[in-house]
């Protein structure tokens, strides 16, 4: 197995959705942390309980999945409890993604990227990537293309994008930055750029030298188990 780990992020309304498009028609292996948050939601599971627990049934929709868009209304409106949602949900959701890396190192993969939202807030999960690439776009592309998206008021849509570390801020943080400030062919063109270092990259080189000890101690201590 041939594997490392490249860490995705950007802002609302950056245009991360795009580069991952064309990094899965390349046939690269990316696991996308917001479909798993709302999978680990669904309804009779653990965090699900939890929230309904702390939040109430006024959350709810009718058929009894939790309602995203109420939900985020409150956390957007107040960090203490976007706090304890995520408390309840990222342990959740660093489970699920485990489960996946593991998946993708058995495949063989050269190397897994993690889309994560919060990639550059959560430093328990950023040391872990061997690479970080922060999607970014200018504040006023930002704020034009959120409003237009989500149909937001300019001060409902600065409000949004106040509560998320500021991209100029993320960028300094990155190893790679994809700047989708212009056109869709300029973007695509960055991300070929960029899956191309990523191939070529030697790192791989270590994921396999460390996953075949693993791989011959696990061996040796099954032989001798059997063996026995």
């Amino acid at each position: 197995s041939t594997m490392f780990l490249v860490g995705l992020s950007g802002g609302i309304a950056s245009g991360k959705s795009t580069v991952v498009a064309v990094l899965r028609e390349l046939g690269c292996a990316v696991i996308d942390a917001d479909v798993i948050a709302r999978e680990v939601v669904q309804p009779q599971s653990r965090a699900y309980r939890q929230i309904v627990h702390c939040f109430g049934t006024e959350i709810l929709l009718e058929n009894g999945e939790i309602n995203r868009e109420a939900l985020g209304n409150i956390i957007f409106s107040q960090p203490e409890k976007r706090q304890l949602l995520n408390s309840i949900t990222h342990p959740e959701i660093q489970k699920e993604m485990l489960k996946q890396i593991l998946k993708y190192f058995v495949l063989g993969y050269r190397y897994v990227i993690l889309d994560i939202p919060l990639l550059f807030e959560t430093d328990r999960l950023a040391k872990f990537m061997k690479y970080t690439v922060l999607v970014y776009c200018d504040p006023p592309t930002q704020l034009s293309r959120l409003m237009k998206r989500s149909g937001l008021s300019q001060a409902e849509a600065e409000g949004r994008i106040a509560s998320q570390l500021p991209l100029d801020e993320k960028r300094k943080l990155a190893t790679h930055v994809i700047d989708n400030s212009g056109d869709w062919e300029d973007t695509r063109r960055q991300v070929l750029r960029l899956h191309a270092r990523l191939e070529d990259s030697l790192d791989f080189l270590w994921a396999r030298l460390a996953a075949g000890m693993v791989v011959a101690g696990l061996g040796y201590l099954l032989l001798r188990h059997f063996s026995s």
